[in-house]
C-alpha cells in the first residue's frame, strides 16, 4: 500500500543537541547529585535527630536496661523508643483522674513562679494549638503587599486576634495575625497582624509555600510537567495538524 501524495507530512523529531565527552560528565554529574543530593540530607537529618534523641534520652535509663550493656555496640534509635513510650505512657496517666490532678498541682505551682510562668503558659498555649487539632495553626497560605508596595510575600495565615488586642489595633477592619517566614529557613520570620482585606489567599497548601520558600523561588509548586498530560497534548496538537492539513488539500471532482 503506497502512501498518499496528499497525506500530511509526519512531524519531524526534534533534534538532540550535541555534547561533547565533558558536557556528557558535567549531566551524569547533575543527575547523580539531584538523585542523591535529597536523599543524603534527609538521612543526615533523621540520624541527627535520632542520635539527639538518644544523647538526651540515655542518661535517664538505667545501665542494666541499656542494650549496649550486653551488646557489644550502641543501637541506634534505643532512646527514641524509649521516649516514644514514656510519652505514651504520661499521656495515659495523664487522661486519669489523679493524673490530671497532678498535672493541676504542677500547673499551679509553675503559676507562682513569675519568669516561669510566662514561659510555660506560651509553650503550652502553642503545644496546644499544633498539636491537638483544635485550633486553624497555619492552614491557609495568603500574599501580603511587604515590605513596600508593589512587592508580594507570602505569610501563612493564622487565628484572629483575642479581644484585647483587636480593641487597640487602629480602625474598624477585622486584623489577623499572620507569619511570614524567611528564606531559606521558614522557621524564621515575622509575626504582625494585618487588615483581613489587605490578604489575597491563595490557594496552595503549606507544605508547598514551606518548599517555595526554602527553595527561594528556585521551585515552584505545579510546575513540573505531567508526561501523560504533556503526551495528551501532543496528540491533540498532531491531530490538530493532521485535520489542518487535509482540510487545506484541493478535494478531487466527482466524475459521474
Amino acid at each position: 500500500m503506497t502512501p498518499r501524495d496528499d497525506a500530511p507530512a509526519p512531524l519531524d523529531p526534534i533534534p538532540e543537541p550535541h555534547t561533547g565527552l565533558m558536557g556528557r560528565f558535567r549531566n551524569y554529574f547533575l543527575t547523580g547529585l539531584v538523585v542523591t543530593g535529597p536523599i543524603a540530607i534527609t538521612l543526615y537529618l533523621v540520624w541527627w535527630f535520632v542520635t539527639w534523641v538518644d544523647g538526651v534520652v540515655r542518661p535517664f535509663v538505667p545501665l542494666a536496661y541499656r542494650p549496649e550493656t550486653y551488646l557489644p555496640y550502641v543501637i541506634p534509635g534505643w532512646g527514641l523508643i524509649v521516649a516514644f513510650f514514656t510519652l505514651t505512657l504520661v499521656g495515659f496517666l495523664a487522661a486519669n483522674l489523679i493524673g490530671r490532678t497532678l498535672v493541676d498541682i504542677g500547673e499551679t505551682f509553675l503559676g507562682r513562679i513569675p519568669a516561669v510562668r510566662a514561659i510555660y503558659r506560651g509553650l503550652k498555649q502553642v503545644f496546644e494549638t499544633l498539636f491537638s487539632g483544635k485550633g486553624s495553626s497555619f492552614r491557609k497560605v495568603g500574599l501580603v503587599e511587604f515590605p513596600s508596595p508593589g512587592m508580594w510575600s507570602i505569610v501563612l495565615i493564622s487565628q484572629s486576634p483575642n479581644e484585647e488586642v483587636a480593641r487597640s489595633l487602629p480602625g474598624q477592619e477585622e486584623h489577623v495575625s499572620v507569619f511570614l517566614p524567611c528564606s531559606p529557613n521558614p522557621t524564621t520570620g515575622f509575626f504582625f497582624y494585618v487588615p483581613k482585606s489587605k490578604i489575597v489567599e491563595v490557594d496552595m497548601s503549606t507544605e508547598d509555600a514551606a518548599t517555595l520558600i526554602m527553595s527561594a523561588g528556585v521551585v515552584q509548586p505545579g510546575s513540573a510537567p505531567d508526561p501523560k498530560k504533556a503526551a495528551a497534548l501532543a496528540g491533540m496538537a498532531n491531530a490538530a495538524r493532521i485535520a489542518n492539513a487535509s482540510a487545506l488539500q484541493p478535494q478531487p471532482a466527482k466524475v459521474e
